[in-house]
């Protein structure tokens, strides 16, 4: 097994969340609720890079930030409509998701 981190996302309604994270180049790789009237705990994932996102309310706070690194961020960039911005260390845009938290996400600068 190889360890990992998963950050977990607080999400209100799951199945909007992940279609907002497809964009970002996520796909949906399962989905748990306790019972069918309970909240959803989805994994989503791109390439080895994986999210947990969460309606339970005690699991994560709103506006979160979470840094994700990419190969290419002017396809993110085209994908959302926002400018790139340059770091001394990447090439990076801000983005949030539905639910508020932050993502920023760049490609790295050598």
């Amino acid at each position: 097994m190889e360890e990992e981190v998963i950050p977990i996302l607080r999400v209100a309604d799951a199945a909007a969340a992940v279609r907002w994270y497809e964009r970002l180049g996520f796909s949906p790789q399962w989905e748990h609720r306790f019972a069918p009237e309970l909240p959803a705990f989805v994994e989503v994932a791109r390439g080895r890079v994986r999210l947990f996102l969460s309606e339970h309310t005690g699991d994560a706070r709103p506006d979160t930030l979470v840094y994700l690194r990419v190969a290419d961020v002017d396809e993110i960039a085209a994908e959302f409509g926002v400018p790139v911005a340059e770091a001394p260390w990447a090439r990076e845009v801000e983005l949030r998701d539905p639910d508020g938290n932050r993502l920023r996400v760049g490609t790295p600068t050598e």
